[in-house]
């Protein structure tokens, strides 16, 4: 016998060395989609059967004993039950579920607007027309002047007194009070108040609009300055005229702050002549009319530009809302804006599209606020 052969038969006769079993892995089917996932059980050992055939059908339902299907919606405010979360985080979680939860306004550092304006008076009164008179203008009117009147003293208290314009000489000394048919405009029958306004001024101030317009501003400033000296004449419509001036430097450097006081002066004064006007018994809307919406308006300018005082869009909107229920159609289209922007109010379509429309109807006509009325 060869040796090969030896060899092979001694390979034949020894027991052949015990495999040592192992335990097959545990496997889990799981089937998911975006926001569930479900467990999904193996055909049993014995063979696929036509019973298990519905665990692989897009069709199936799990049983009511399966597990339920899990969320992964993050934006619910529920802690994720996943068996992936660490016991860290699970502790810092836990640590700071007592600290109050910040809104997401100040998580991305917005602030809410504030309701309320420091330059706006408390008691300022609500426009109420009573039934029946929706179409009664002197109604509503007379209100929004007395409205227009609060926000005028109310700013000028707020606002330091303009000094004496440092422009051209003093200003001339103005006639007294005259009772005969050949007052001025803004004398007020039965008052002991000096005129505010005379021929005079009148003629002066033609003139320096005539100045103004010829392109000479530093002489057309220097006159507007005489006129609307508080010490002086103290006429309101100078001390606005003289405002602008100041804001954007029309023949003498820009001072925004004093613009602002001017305009404050000016309203106030011409609020103070209506208010004589009505203890005298005469109507509203008298001849300073004009002047206390024109200081109204620009007030409302300068809040809403920051213009000599910070940006307050409240104030602006209620300034420029004044302003367009006296008849300002520049303050009509101004105010319509702030509604239709949400600026200092909230948005509101219906009260833009009014506006809108009275500025159009006053002649006021722009692109675009030609609203339809549904």
């Amino acid at each position: 016998m060869g040796l090969r052969d030896k060899l092979r038969k001694k390979a034949d006769d020894e027991p052949a060395p015990a495999v040592q079993s192992r335990p097959a892995p545990e496997v889990t089917f799981i089937r998911s989609d975006t926001f569930t996932q479900e467990i999904i059980e193996p055909p049993s050992a014995g063979g696929y059967s036509q019973q298990d055939s519905s665990c692989l059908s897009p069709n199936s339902k799990p049983d009511s004993g399966s597990k339920p299907r899990r969320s992964f919606d993050v934006f619910r405010s529920s802690r994720s039950r996943s068996s992936s979360v660490s016991d860290s985080s699970h502790s810092h979680r836990s640590s700071s579920a007592g600290a109050p939860r910040k809104r997401l306004s100040q998580r991305l550092g917005l602030k809410r607007s504030p309701s309320t304006s420091e330059n706006l008076p408390p008691d300022l009164p609500e426009i109420v027309v009573p039934e029946g008179a929706e179409h009664d203008k002197e109604t509503a009117e007379s209100q929004w002047e007395q409205r227009a009147t609060i926000l005028a003293l109310e700013n000028d208290k707020r606002r330091s007194s303009p000094g004496t314009p440092v422009h051209g000489a003093a200003p001339p000394i103005l006639p007294q009070l005259r009772l005969d048919g050949e007052a001025s405009a803004h004398e007020i029958p039965g008052t002991k108040t000096k005129a505010v306004s005379s021929k005079e001024i009148d003629e002066d101030i033609q003139e320096a609009i005539r100045l103004h317009e010829a392109g000479k501003l530093e002489e057309s400033t220097a006159l507007f300055a005489r006129l609307a000296d508080p010490k002086g004449a103290n006429n309101p419509l100078s001390q606005v005229l003289y405002g602008l001036a100041l804001r954007h430097g029309w023949g003498c450097k820009p001072d925004a702050e004093k613009a602002v006081s001017f305009l404050s002066a000016a309203a106030s004064n011409a609020a103070e002549i209506e208010q004589m006007a009505l203890a005298a018994g005469l109507k509203r809307g008298g001849a300073a009319k004009g002047e206390l919406v024109l200081a109204i308006f620009e007030l409302a300018n300068c809040f809403r530009h920051g213009w000599g005082v910070p940006k307050d869009p409240i104030a602006a909107k209620q300034y420029y809302e004044t302003a367009a229920n006296l008849g300002d159609t520049d303050a009509m289209n101004e105010v319509a804006w702030c509604y239709l922007e949400g600026f200092g109010t909230k948005k509101d379509k219906y009260q833009a599209a009014k506006y809108y429309r009275m500025a159009e109807k006053a002649g006021n006509k722009i692109v675009g606020n030609s609203w339809p009325t549904k």
